[in-house]
């Protein structure tokens, strides 16, 4: 048997020196939760995704009553994006949280089921996609989902 270890790398940026890009983008994630519907949890996330071709897609969480038929704002986010712009490679994606009547002080990590999407769409690009987790504390940044998510599961395990 052989142990092995595994290590990620991340920046923690505080919010003032967010700049560019991730300050745009992470703007736009904390805008998108005020359209999140979450009559349940009161827990609002908003996601936006810088496009290679400059366009940015927010989307927020949508709940529903049976819960599971909700969807996540990364998903939504997502989904639009392939949708509207499928030959369009996502750049980068930030994420806000808004509960209690403020953002998260820690930043809030995508699901599982997010975590899966985001690192297909990686893999299907054949590009690294930044990950921006905000907090109003620090934001979290991740150059790649690969970084996020160290084992993937992806058309490459289906081959």
């Amino acid at each position: 048997m052989k142990s092995l270890q595994l290590t990620i790398r991340y920046d923690a940026i505080p919010e003032q020196e967010l700049t560019g890009d991730d300050l745009r983008l992470v703007e736009r994630a904390k805008a998108a939760t005020q359209t999140s519907f979450s009559p349940y949890s009161h827990f609002r996330v908003g996601a936006a995704i810088l496009l290679e071709n400059g366009e940015i897609v927010s989307g927020s969480n949508q709940e529903n009553a049976s819960f599971t038929t909700g969807t996540c704002a990364e998903r939504c986010a997502m989904f639009y994006a392939n949708a509207r712009y499928p030959d369009v490679a996502p750049v980068a994606i930030a994420i806000a949280c808004y509960y209690g009547g403020s953002f998260t002080p820690e930043p809030g990590a995508p699901c599982g089921a997010c975590r899966q999407v985001l690192s297909e769409v990686e893999h299907r690009y054949g590009r690294d996609l930044r990950v921006l987790l905000y907090g109003a504390n620090h934001t979290y940044a991740f150059e790649s989902m690969a970084e996020l998510v160290p084992f993937q599961f992806n058309a490459s395990n289906l081959e």
